[in-house]
């Protein structure tokens, strides 16, 4: 799963979602439990870089939406990782951002982590580190519930990951340092309402498989203990 570049600036959601509601007005566009969205996407901020893995791990990190609560399990199998997002979640990195994918067909994630929203940011100064607890063999390498880090190739790994709502075979190249324990049901709510991209040509919003959340998913905070 390579980083993507935002299919709109978020500047022009509200314009593009009120197309999508012309266009197919039997179809929803928010949640009911979602509140309106405050942040504003921003250059990503410097935060130092862990050199090596805490002896004591975090265990528990709370992502805290606009649409409600996700709960993960940090997995010690993957210690950098979860040493760096760790890191990251203290220094308040990931407060007030987007998850700026969210992927319908075929594979079925959620992705957070790049405070542009433009799937290309990373923190300030930190370089790639090394992929951590891939899964073995073939089939479903990344169930339902698996929280993985997204990168643009080996040991590239920075502030963005994912998270899967169904069942899901991709390669084996993926760091798994979670698992979702509350908040599942919250993501196929969010996987129904859709995703969308904008048409170059005409500038108007249409549904697809791969793109923008059509519900907006702001992080309001992410803790760790």
């Amino acid at each position: 799963m390579k980083r993507i570049a935002a299919f709109c600036a978020l500047a022009i959601a509200a314009t593009a979602l009120t197309s999508i509601s012309a266009n197919a007005a039997e179809r929803p566009t928010s949640l009911e439990e979602c509140a309106k969205p405050t942040a504003k996407a921003h250059a990503p901020a410097t935060v130092k870089q862990p050199k090596r893995a805490n002896r004591k791990l975090a265990t528990t990190m709370t992502i805290t939406t606009n649409c409600g609560v996700i709960t993960i399990t940090m997995n010690p199998a993957a210690p950098q990782t979860v040493t760096n997002m760790a890191a990251l979640a203290r220094a308040r990195y990931f407060d007030k951002s987007y998850c700026h994918r969210l992927t319908t067909e075929g594979i079925f994630v959620l992705q957070c982590g790049d405070p542009s929203a433009q799937g290309r940011g990373s923190p300030g100064s930190w370089t790639g580190y090394k992929d951590e607890n891939l899964p073995k063999g073939l089939g479903i390498t990344y169930p339902a519930g698996t929280v993985a880090m997204a990168n643009s190739g080996p040991n590239t790994n920075g502030s963005q990951f994912f998270l899967v709502y169904k069942d899901t075979a991709l390669p084996a190249k993926y760091t798994i340092w979670g698992k979702i324990t509350s908040g599942l049901p919250l993501l196929l709510k969010i996987e129904e309402i859709g995703a969308y991209k904008i048409d170059k040509t005409s500038g108007k919003a249409y549904y697809a498989g791969d793109g923008y959340p059509v519900q907006p998913v702001e992080i309001k905070t992410v803790r760790v203990r």
